[in-house]
């Protein structure tokens, strides 16, 4: 005979949690779907683009298509005078032949005459106004991390990658079971006196959507341990998770704790909360099986507070906060005419939360996929400044934002792989940037490569210079091959620095404050050449990639990077240097968790291991803490 229920247990709410997550092994499966079915779930692991965008070199302006020295002197006082012969008309992505010029001037700096020809007042320089193959998206970028929720506005990124298929963690699937004689489901049966409309089920089901997992309403179990026995053993081997709805209590019929327990284990049977307290957290052939309170207010709260989270584990799901309120990060210029949506990362300072504006470009798609949020400018507003109160809405769960890892600095592939490894947010501003982010307190930690032209030591003296007063911890990296990428098969047959001077190559440049960019003038003042000889030395661009790929496709012949950057567009690359990517640190969050994990991560066997697989890399001592005095 199956006894029914005897009271019950009194125990705190994130005890029991704790308690039975710990004491369930949770196998997280993962599946291939297509991309366009993916909005709203995780992925189980991070997906690379396929191909670049654009595709070919595009003009991002209405107007003409022209070589810059054919305007170079063009101002108010000394205009340039054209025939319709010397350019081209362009419209906004049209494709661009290389060919036959180098930069676009927009249609309204063009002037037309009575006599047929045209003026132009303003100069152009190279390259302005055209968006080079990789702009937005390079082949072999990673497109979103793993355990990432995939937004509606991660579909442009997806699909402009080239990304069809997309593998993710699999929905649970949760049988719902409602029990009890007097409980009627008025979609099923006629409504009758004396009976118990099951709502719960239904309500039940939504939050089982909303949470990421796949409900099933069963049939009703009457009150007859017999057969809530057999069928409870069988959906238990069915489903993934089991939720038995009333019974749990200490009635004559309330059975479920007594089946759970000699069909399994019951891990808890109380909690201290009111309502909900009768709640059960059990498990039935390694399967979770839960019961719930039958009152719909304790139902509905002992599911959000036992369920959601159970999900959250199997799904990789999180809740999200709808608007949250931070100071902004830097200064944003709009127009009085529009209300402006910008899209913002979200970093968690010691004084509150900081919005920092990400790239506002309208091709650039991947910006909205790395938003933590959107900022809204009012119509009439010039702009916001830098310090000032805003308020955001959220496009990613709070607690996703709240962990992260907040690093600002130089450009690594490296970060890209940490990135997929523990919670972090990456903005790539170059070395400089890195350590007055960290100045300013916007940032845990600055990925920095700056190396000292006197002493031939990489950091230390331009942490000194801009912490002259403060003991600053800098956390040792990686060290990293830097060289001169070119063309594959070196068709200019380009050797070392001299080259790019002598041979007057199209050189393609570093950011001002990029580790980079300090690098090539340490070796021009070496070499005694001066930069302004350097075709192409203003042409800048703000990752290693993407100087790659503006060499891949022709924009320019060489530019300076890191091996993996060569290769992975491959390209061929002359080793010039090699040179230490390390990590200044945040000192007022020297000793929290963050930075202790990071430093754990450095350390490890993995990343050791992930090292070892990309070209131009080495490790010495990484996670090693350099302490820099006053």
């Amino acid at each position: 005979m199956i006894e029914r229920n005897v009271y019950i247990d009194n125990i705190d709410v994130d005890e029991a949690i704790n308690r039975y997550l710990s004491s369930l092994s949770l196998n997280l499966e993962s599946e291939k779907i297509s991309v366009l079915d993916s909005v709203g779930r995780i992925t189980s692991r991070a997906v690379f683009a396929n191909y670049c965008s654009p595709t070919y070199p595009a003009s991002a302006m209405d107007g003409i298509f022209i070589f810059s020295e054919k305007i170079k002197s063009a101002t108010e006082t000394t205009p340039v005078y054209l025939k319709e012969s010397d350019f081209r008309y362009v419209n906004t992505g049209n494709p661009l032949d290389l060919k036959s010029g180098n930069c676009v001037v927009m249609i309204e700096e063009l002037i037309e005459l009575e006599n047929g020809e045209f003026k132009v007042i303003k100069n152009t320089k190279p390259w302005q106004h055209i968006r080079p193959i990789g702009e937005d998206i390079i082949a072999g970028d990673m497109l979103i991390k793993s355990n990432h929720k995939i937004a509606p506005q991660d579909l442009g990124a997806l699909i402009t990658g080239g990304i069809k298929e997309i593998e993710v963690y699999k929905k649970p699937q949760v049988a719902i079971v409602p029990t009890g004689d007097e409980v009627i489901d008025i979609f099923k049966e006629e409504f009758k006196e004396r009976s118990v409309i099951d709502c719960n089920s239904y309500i039940f089901s939504a939050q089982i959507k909303e949470w990421g997992g796949v409900p099933e309403i069963k049939d009703r179990l009457k009150d007859d341990p017999i057969e809530m026995k057999k069928r409870l053993d069988e959906l238990s081997k069915e489903y993934d998770i089991v939720i038995i709805n009333a019974g749990s209590s200490a009635g004559s019929k309330d059975y479920t704790k007594h089946i759970i327990s000699e069909l399994g284990e019951v891990v808890v049977h109380g909690v201290a909360i009111k309502p909900g307290k009768p709640t059960i957290l059990g498990k039935i052939n390694e399967k979770p099986v839960i019961g719930i309170p039958g009152y719909p207010v304790s139902a509905y709260l002992a599911m959000d507070i036992f369920l959601k989270p159970l999900l959250e584990n199997m799904t990789k799901l999180s809740s999200e906060t709808k608007y949250i309120e931070g100071k902004l990060g830097k200064n944003i210029n709009s127009s009085l005419k529009h209300k402006e949506l910008v899209r913002v990362t979200i970093h968690k300072g010691e004084n509150g939360y900081i919005a920092m504006p990400l790239s506002r470009g309208a091709g650039i798609t991947t910006s909205l996929s790395k938003a933590d949020g959107i900022l809204e400018i009012p119509r009439a507003v010039e702009g916001l400044g830098a310090g000032e109160i805003v308020k955001v809405r959220l496009l990613k769960p709070i607690k996703e934002i709240d962990d992260n890892l907040i690093s600002i600095g130089s450009h690594d592939v490296v970060m890209d792989l940490i990135g997929d490894s523990i919670k972090l947010c990456s903005t790539h501003v170059g070395s400089l940037g890195g350590i007055l982010a960290i100045k300013q307190e916007n940032a845990h930690i600055a990925p920095i490569h700056m190396l000292d032209e006197e002493s031939g030591v990489y950091n230390i003296s331009f942490i000194k210079k801009y912490f002259p007063n403060q003991e600053m911890l800098l956390i040792k990296g990686v060290r990293r091959v830097q060289g001169i990428m070119v063309q594959k098969g070196n068709p200019l047959q380009i050797k070392n620095i001299k080259d790019i001077f002598s041979q007057k190559v199209r050189f393609v440049n570093r950011q001002r404050g990029s580790g980079t960019r300090i690098l090539l003038d340490y070796f021009l003042k070496k070499e005694e050449i001066d930069s302004e000889e350097i075709v192409g030395y203003d042409y800048e661009l703000s990752t290693h990639l993407d100087v790659a790929m503006a060499i891949k496709n022709g924009t320019a012949d060489v530019g300076l990077g890191i091996m993996e950057a060569a290769k992975i567009a491959d390209l061929d690359f002359i080793s010039i240097s090699e040179e230490e990517y390390d990590f200044l640190v945040n000192p007022k969050i020297k000793n929290s968790d963050k930075i202790n994990g990071f430093i754990e991560f450095l350390k490890s066997d993995f990343f050791k291991r992930k090292i070892s697989e990309l070209d131009g890399y080495s490790l010495k001592k990484p996670g090693e803490i350099i302490r820099i005095e006053k």
